[in-house]
């Protein structure tokens, strides 16, 4: 069964400092966690909020997962996608035979249901626990600490992982079995899809009707056509300039996972679809690394 809640200062290991791992992890260490850090390009464990104050309080780089993940008692993971996560856990110095039995693994990462299902399955087999806890909230709510954390896992686990994932979340759900917080997060990417395409188009339409768009998103944003995307990523779309909120190219793949899902489901999701294939076409331009708000993009710019 599970230990005792991950309270500070527990040494974790934190693996994957992406747009939203690092700052996850500067705020675990601002928390008092003692942190063991990896991430595939080795630059991000340098980053000074990592290693700032007293170096009993800056966070250990590591070589490789099995590096960081030998003597903690939990392994966050926030990577790419499956073939990442299954890396880390069981590739060549994978953290999956360096973590101590009774230990946890708290996986942030977006992957499809059946692998965070394998993911626990392997692991019980070392008596370490596995918790899928997909989040939503952007680069803004990781920074935050805000984050929505969607988990699936046995509740015992949970309540030991409840101490860490207050840090970096503001609101913590549990929704079932392992694989069911990856499932809440296929519905989640499916409802950024919509919602994403609907202000580009909108946007599209206001500025070929040449209005004053600012205040036109002013004055909708609080009515009934408000949404985080048209309160967070107009002024991208207005100003045709895209920076890192969350990449495109991980959405069109979380959009896969959610097609996936209504395949088995004999499921048809038409907007979805359109979306994923209009994300397809900015990739092919060069843009899977830029905000999923560059879906303005898909739309002809203002003609006048």
């Amino acid at each position: 069964m599970p230990g005792f809640p991950l309270i500070a200062p527990a040494q974790l290991a934190v693996v994957g400092l992406g747009a939203l791992g690092l700052p996850m992890a500067i705020n675990l260490r601002e928390a008092g966690y003692r942190l063991h850090v990896h991430t595939r390009s080795r630059i991000a464990e340098s980053d000074p909020s990592l290693q700032a104050g007293a170096s009993s309080a800056a966070a250990v780089c590591c070589a490789s997962p099995a590096a960081a993940a030998g003597g903690c008692q939990a392994l966050l993971l926030c990577v790419s996608d499956d073939a990442a996560v299954e890396a880390v856990l069981w590739g060549e110095h994978g953290a999956g035979f360096a973590l101590a039995p009774g230990s946890l693994v708290i996986d942030c990462s977006t992957i499809a249901p059946a692998t965070a299902e394998a993911m626990a399955k392997r692991l019980e087999e070392r008596n370490v626990h596995y918790i899928d806890a997909p989040v939503t909230g952007g680069t803004e709510g990781a920074k935050a600490g805000t984050l929505t954390v969607l988990c699936g896992g046995e509740a015992m686990a949970l309540e030991q992982a409840r101490p860490l994932l207050e840090v970096i979340g503001g609101s913590i759900h549990h929704f079932g079995p392992v694989g069911s917080g990856q499932q809440v997060k296929a519905v989640n990417q499916v409802l950024v899809a919509g919602s994403y395409a609907a202000v580009a188009e909108a946007i599209a339409l206001g500025q070929h009707l040449q209005l004053p768009m600012h205040q036109v998103v002013t004055a909708l944003q609080h009515g009934a056509a408000g949404s985080w995307a048209l309160q967070h990523r107009s002024a991208a779309m207005l100003a045709d300039h895209y920076p890192l909120g969350f990449k495109l190219a991980l959405h069109h793949k979380d959009l896969k996972i959610a097609l996936d899902a209504a395949k088995e489901q004999q499921l048809e999701l038409p907007i979805t679809q359109r979306v994923l294939e209009q994300e397809s076409e900015l990739m092919q331009q060069g843009l899977g690394n830029a905000d999923v708000s560059a879906l303005r993009r898909c739309y002809p710019a203002d003609p006048h």
